[in-house]
């Protein structure tokens, strides 16, 4: 297709000609009514006068009779003007006056007519339009008064060649305005075509071109860049989980394949054999729970979980959490506290419960203090083995805490903690997928909520925050799902 082609098809310019259209159609009836009424306006100032005229000399027939009348009309004959003077005998022949012809029937009607005529002192072929009218006079005569109609012809012109140059500088200007607005657009729609297609290609990266401007195109392509931004992320992360499934589950899976090849390749007793099925069904129980966490946080960062939310108090959950891990922690040689204030939410409590529980977890596994920098006072040595769980409200959100001291996670390193499988090198020597902290980012997104990871001095505290209720019920902030984390 062309260049103008594709202009003439787009959608501006069609717009343009319509509007062209519409305009000029508004602008010849605008006219065409202006002609109307100034063609109205001068046959009434022509009636007036004529009107006037014929009482004039009707007056005068009647006061000084024929005589007087055929001296009057030849005087006013001789004048120069555009007015007409006839008087006939009731035959129709012609006795004073300055026509030399009119259209046949004219004298032979009563009233006003518009008619053709020719001067007396006028060539055969000349011919002129005029507005008369015919009175009879007593005795059968009869007398036309009228008057040239050649001043609203000419005016007339003027209107008409007006509005001939008006509707072609409309046009001109329309269509170049056209050209001019389609082109333009069609240069965006182009640019945005071409960022598309390496789009399509594979290219995630490319974002449509966005103006200065602010219109609607801006508009849209701002929001469609948002939802590459977002598909791009969703792609890497689905990349990222792939990648990572690939590597961090092919070690359990090739070690339950070597101590189920090396049961079968020796001859061991029962006992063996059982034994060797045991750490196979405990590795399989470790890969089910990989495979539950990445399938919840896959529902929590889609958004599928909102359809279970519910009105209740973090109270609550920080109470349960603490009552199932205390045993626990008290196992590990850790202390387990709750500390905790009247705190509504709405949200997805299985989720929720799931998120702090996997920050407890996390917190007995990597919050044992250093021996290097254990303290020699026994009272100051349990604080540091003291793990706590907080649940209160902090201005319009909801906080839910864990804090330990420990090792912590390095500033540079929390962004990185909370992606999925990954363990950082402190860790690496404990159990676990590295998907505790991932979890946890994913239900605070779904609730419109952020998980912060700050230092306890020493240890790390773990935040999840969410959006509290109001008294009458409502949410105090916005949901905002499918916003990257915020990790202070």
């Amino acid at each position: 297709m062309t260049a103008f082609g594709k202009l003439i098809r787009t959608t501006a310019f069609r717009l343009t000609l319509v509007y062209l259209f519409l305009f000029a159609l508004f602008a010849a009836s605008l006219l065409g009514y202006f002609a109307w009424n100034t063609r109205r306006m001068i046959n009434e100032q022509i009636a007036a006068t004529v009107n006037a005229e014929t009482a004039e000399i009707v007056d005068i027939y009647t006061r000084r009779g024929l005589h007087g009348l055929v001296f009057t009309l030849e005087n006013r004959a001789l004048r120069p003007g555009a007015n007409l003077y006839l008087v006939t005998t009731p035959e129709g022949k012609g006795i004073a006056g300055n026509v030399g012809s009119l259209a046949p029937g004219v004298m032979g009607s009563f009233g006003w007519s518009e008619t053709a005529y020719r001067r007396l002192d006028e060539g055969d072929t000349a011919h002129h339009r005029a507005l008369v009218r015919v009175t009879e006079l007593t005795n059968g005569f009869r007398l036309l008064v009228g008057r040239d109609l050649e001043e609203r012809r000419r005016l007339f012109g003027i209107v008409a060649k007006a509005a001939q140059w008006s509707l072609l500088v409309v046009i001109v200007l329309g269509i170049g305005g056209g050209i001019f607005v389609a082109r333009r657009v069609l240069q965006r729609i182009d640019a945005m075509t071409g960022t598309t297609r390496r789009i399509m290609a594979g290219d995630l990266s490319g974002r449509l071109p966005v103006g200065r401007s602010g219109d609607e195109l801006d508009r849209l392509a701002e929001n469609l860049n948002a939802m590459l931004e977002r598909i791009e992320a969703l792609m890497m992360g689905l990349k990222e989980v792939s990648d990572n499934i690939a590597h961090d589950l092919k070690t359990p899976l090739t070690r339950m394949r070597n101590r189920a090849e090396e049961a079968l390749a020796s001859s061991g007793s029962e006992a063996e054999y059982r034994a060797a099925l045991e750490r196979t069904i405990e590795e399989s129980d470790g890969l089910i729970r990989t495979f539950n966490a990445l399938l919840m946080i896959a529902r929590a960062e889609s958004g599928q979980a909102r359809g279970n939310m519910d009105d209740f108090d973090a109270a609550d959950v920080a109470k349960g959490i603490h009552e199932l891990y205390e045993p626990l922690a008290e196992d590990d040689d850790m202390t387990l506290r709750v500390k905790t204030a009247s705190a509504r939410l709405h949200g997805n409590r299985e989720l929720i419960s799931q998120a702090l529980a996997n920050l407890v977890e996390n917190a007995i596994k990597y919050g044992k203090p250093s021996p290097v920098v254990q303290p020699l006072d026994p009272a100051a040595a349990a604080r540091t083995r003291e793990i706590l769980i907080e649940a209160r409200r902090e201005g319009d959100h909801v906080l839910l805490s864990v804090a330990d001291h420990g090792p912590g996670i390095p500033e540079g390193d929390r962004k990185h903690a909370v992606e999925r499988f990954v363990r950082l090198e402190a860790s690496r020597t404990q159990p676990g997928s590295g998907l505790g902290l991932s979890l946890a980012s994913a239900v605070a997104t779904l609730h419109g909520g952020e998980l912060r990871l700050s230092d306890s001095h020493p240890g790390l505290t773990a935040t999840l925050v969410i959006p509290a209720l109001s008294a009458a019920g409502d949410r105090l902030a916005a949901q905002t799902p499918d916003v990257p984390q915020k990790v202070a």
